[in-house]
């Protein structure tokens, strides 16, 4: 497949004309550095999503510079070639063919960068860059500015601020382009069905573990380049553990099995989570808890539209799961009152203890502010959601055991989780490719 550099430079573009707007100035966008697992192995290497974002690079070793000036430059600082290390670590695109295909004003060897940057810091107004992530690029750039002021008695400036470049990415990103609803439906139909292969799969007697191979088989047989983040695979009292990690459990008959995984393509995330009967029917109080929680999304589904607040889907789905709790008895009415005494007090966080979304994109857990600007009155109301967005919607109930708590429903754990596009008119599930219904699960994994 052709790479198509348009997307990238378009993102170039848009940052350069913010920062024409703010006066000029030189944005530093580094990327992710080498990491060591252990003795002389490195963990499987992943670039930084800002970095990404903006060029579409995916080697180590790599600075981007834009240059907002009398004229716009996008400046890439990349590996050289050179043939003996391809020949162990693998091919390098070099300076003069980075330029070409991924559609820069310039690009040169990495080692030219301490030795460029001061002449390019030299008068700009300000360095757009994100302190404190890395020390050692924090270091750098104090050698690059104090190489700028020493040549102050010449008549050269420093830039007179430092100001963080990922306040302006952020929101930028926080909107996908239709390349990259593109690539996240895709992301999201391979994920579907790793999640179906997994339930055709499963029975009692195997292990977590076996199920997070079928998951992986499945991201990596239809293209994917990882897992976006630790797939979590939980049978059991494990599925009321929130950020439980597949492990080495016994998946037993009468069983519940949460899966919370999701495939990274092209740098984007998918985030899917199901849950269902180790032997392929559920029981009457994991069916009556399980058709709570997918009452709930549909609830926080219709509040995810344009001209809604980030926090109304989860309003809805808490006000349904508070419901539920009273109706089952998970909650004593007795002793914690109506459903508005539940909610104000908070008693339904027992079972239900996380928000029902999060911003979605390159990260798992995306960037992107979650309130508005501050208004006159210094209130920062949550966030309106606008076209281009894209968010997770995931309510649950997780039991455990405790008194006063009904014992017929002690160790379910029960998460549903999709992700949505917001639209003009509504919001688009990407995820819809495994199925949420009860006689629908049943039926899939009969095919088994």
């Amino acid at each position: 497949m052709s790479f198509d550099a348009s997307p990238f430079a378009a993102r170039r573009a848009r940052l350069l004309a913010s920062l024409q707007q703010a006066g000029g100035g030189v944005a530093i966008i580094p990327t992710a550095p080498e990491v060591m697992r252990n003795r002389d192995a490195d963990y499987p290497y992943r670039h930084d999503s800002y970095f990404y974002y903006l060029t579409g690079f995916t080697e180590p070793e790599a600075v981007l510079v834009l240059v907002a000036g009398k004229e716009n430059r996008s400046i890439l600082f990349c590996r050289d070639k050179n043939l003996e290390r391809e020949i162990w670590d693998g091919y390098r695109h070099g300076p003069q063919a980075a330029q070409q295909l991924f559609a820069l004003d310039a690009a040169h060897p990495i080692e030219e960068l301490d030795k460029s940057m001061p002449a390019l810091l030299s008068d700009a107004r300000a360095v757009y860059y994100a302190l404190g992530h890395d020390d050692k690029r924090d270091a750098q750039l104090q050698r690059w500015l104090q190489g700028v002021r020493a040549l102050a008695r010449s008549g050269v400036s420093a830039p007179a601020a430092v100001v963080d470049v990922s306040v302006l990415l952020d929101d930028m990103r926080l909107f996908k382009d239709a390349y990259e609803i593109d690539v996240m439906k895709r992301a999201g139909i391979i994920s579907a069905e790793a999640h179906c292969r997994a339930m055709r799969i499963c029975r009692p007697g195997l292990r977590e573990y076996h199920l997070e191979a079928e998951l992986l088989h499945e991201f990596r047989r239809n293209g994917s380049q990882y897992p976006a983040y630790g797939s979590i695979v939980a049978t059991g009292a494990n599925s009321c553990v929130l950020h439980y990690r597949a492990g080495d459990a016994e998946i037993k008959d009468g069983d519940l099995v949460l899966i919370d995984a999701g495939c990274e393509l092209d740098s984007y995330a998918s985030d899917i989570t199901r849950t269902f009967p180790a032997n392929g029917a559920f029981s009457g109080p994991q069916k009556a808890l399980y058709e709570i929680v997918l009452a709930a999304q549909a609830a926080a589904i219709a509040e995810t539209a344009p001209g809604k607040r980030f926090m109304d889907g989860h309003d809805a789905a808490v006000r349904v799961l508070a419901q539920g709790m009273l109706d089952t008895g998970l909650l004593d009415k007795s002793k914690v009152g109506s459903l508005e005494d539940v909610i104000e007090k908070g008693d339904y966080r027992q079972f239900y203890m996380h928000r029902t979304g999060h911003w979605l994109g390159m990260d798992v857990h995306d960037v992107g502010d979650y309130r508005d600007p501050a208004t006159t009155d210094g209130s920062k109301p949550w966030r309106t959601l606008q076209p281009g967005m894209v968010l997770t919607i995931e309510p649950g109930i997780y039991v455990r055991p405790g008194e006063g708590v009904p014992e017929q429903f002690w160790n379910i754990g029960i998460r549903i989780e999709d992700d949505a596009h917001v639209t003009p008119s509504g919001c688009e599930l990407l995820t819809t490719g495994v199925p949420t219904k009860v006689e629908d699960i049943e039926a899939l994994m009969r095919q088994g």
